[in-house]
């Protein structure tokens, strides 16, 4: 936006993650006091003049995921009752995304209730990753930046040499995920049939979908939260005859029984981005992090100066094989 500075704010969700953005775009994080009441609630004063500038709040609404979310929209309301010029809410991880419609008669559609309360926040553009589903795009009456992680996963993957690569979906829903990671490795894919009798609990593995035998296979996913499905869709695998298996996930939430059921699990690695804030405590010998600083500073960088996100992410495929 021409004249106008850019300008990048956090929360308490993911300060690391945000002074990366700000290292990759050249300009300093945003003097901002983010405190608590006596009751809990959230007290926000922004210490710098926003009036007329182009406001990026970047905030993951993950784990504690009401406090991240609370906090957000309270910082939007204060970047709009100061004036600023455009506030664009950067959600590396959008919360509240796998409830995105109703499997049940009385069942709210919380994804919609979300998208409104942020726009009646004040929010005027909204950049995010690898949304859990497609359909949330159209919750939003505001514009929205989708940026995809596969670009910087598969640039990972490729520089581990992998030869004889399957890449695995670990259920029917993520099937369009894995063909896309698939498409711009060359590679086959299958997919894992799976029973789920409630959220966050998966019964068992019913069918492998594919060429599995002698392999390397690397499961992709977009969040691992309990690791239920990555553990056992690993096991499945090596069942199957397959020779090792790897996994690529945007999001790492890792709640509950999910690092130990990691460390037990015979999964090689988990690769993991940034977008979720991986305290010390999480960062066991499988997992590994790769970055989504450069990435966002980059469409943060696009949306500021009025161009193109989509070219980010625009790249060619490579034929897979029959």
């Amino acid at each position: 936006m021409s004249g106008r500075t850019l300008k990048v704010f956090t929360g308490a969700g993911n300060p690391a993650l945000a002074q990366e953005v700000c290292d990759s775009l050249d300009v300093p994080l945003g003097e901002m006091t983010l405190s608590r009441f006596a009751d809990g609630e959230v007290r926000i004063s922004i210490d710098e003049s926003v009036r007329g500038e182009d406001v990026f709040v970047l905030q993951p609404t993950s784990p504690p995921v009401n406090e991240h979310l609370v906090e957000l929209l309270v910082i939007i309301d204060a970047m709009r009752r100061a004036s600023a010029a455009r506030i664009t809410a950067v959600i590396p991880y959008f919360g509240y995304g796998r409830q995105d419609r109703k499997t049940r008669p009385r069942e709210p559609i919380s994804s919609k209730l979300v998208a409104n309360l942020l726009t009646t926040a004040g929010t005027n553009r909204i950049l995010t990753m690898d949304l859990h589903a497609g359909q949330i795009w159209g919750f939003f009456d505001i514009p929205l930046d989708h940026l995809p992680s596969r670009m910087l996963l598969v640039e990972d993957l490729r520089r581990q040499n992998p030869e004889n690569l399957i890449v695995v979906s670990p259920d029917i829903g993520g099937t369009q995920r894995a063909r896309e990671f698939a498409a711009l490795l060359g590679a086959p894919i299958a997919i894992i049939d799976k029973r789920r009798d409630k959220p966050n609990q998966v019964k068992e593995v019913v069918h492998v979908i594919g060429k599995v035998y002698r392999r390397r296979a690397v499961i992709v996913d977009d969040i691992a939260d309990t690791a239920g499905t990555l553990t056992m869709a690993a096991q499945a695998l090596l069942k199957r005859g397959v020779v090792e298996v790897s996994a690529y996930v945007t999001h790492a939430v890792l709640s509950g029984p999910a690092l130990s059921r990691l460390t037990q699990s015979p999964l090689r690695e988990l690769v993991v981005t940034n977008t979720v804030a991986l305290p010390p405590e999480k960062r066991i010998a499988k997992i590994r992090v790769i970055s989504v600083a450069p990435l966002l500073g980059e469409a943060i960088r696009r949306i500021h100066e009025d161009r193109s996100v989509s070219d980010l992410f625009e790249v060619q495929t490579q034929p897979q094989p029959v």
